[in-house]
């Protein structure tokens, strides 16, 4: 989205979409930042849920607390996905309102961000799910199955309107301030 947004910026041509090209180049390069962030999240929440399942179980109490480990590191291993759901959802919406209001040369630079941003909510979403299982709170996997659904449901349908756009060459308007 940063590179789509310079090869934009101050260009005559582009002059309508400044406001857009700046705010989507500054969530561009907030997000690349985040993604690896959350990367390492995701490594540091798995290897949690690893040491939990190597802990000892040979006596009760031990098996109380390791199924307690488990859950607590389930939970934080459905957590930092979902955050990346989220941040793929911040990134498919700044493809949107790129496609049509920026160079025209980069136009399929904006459909790869928005079709990798629905390819890496899919993914994300797929381990939440894997780890909801073994969060032992069905309150809490029912609310994030929905949340998930919500937001999977709103990536692929922002990602097809900007495919839309993009394909059709055609010009967007400015968006409102």
């Amino acid at each position: 989205m940063a590179m789509v947004a310079n090869l934009s910026t101050g260009r005559a041509k582009y002059a309508a979409y400044e406001s857009t090209l700046t705010r989507c180049g500054e969530v561009g390069r907030s997000l690349a930042s985040e993604f690896l962030l959350l990367a390492d999240r995701d490594a540091e929440a798995y290897a949690g849920y690893a040491t939990a399942l190597k802990m000892p179980r040979e006596t009760e109490a031990q098996q109380a607390a390791r199924r307690l480990a488990i859950e607590a590191a389930a939970r934080a291993a459905s957590d930092a996905p979902w955050e990346c759901v989220k941040a793929c959802g911040a990134l498919v919406n700044a493809a949107e309102a790129l496609a049509g209001r920026s160079n025209v040369n980069a136009a399929s630079d904006v459909l790869v961000a928005a079709l990798l941003g629905e390819a890496a909510a899919r993914g994300a979403a797929e381990n939440v799910n894997i780890n909801l299982s073994s969060t032992g709170d069905e309150q809490y996997n029912e609310a994030m199955s929905r949340q998930l659904d919500e937001a999977l449901h709103d990536i692929m349908a922002v990602a097809a309107r900007t495919r839309e756009t993009v394909l059709s060459g055609r010009v967007s308007d400015p968006e409102d301030e």
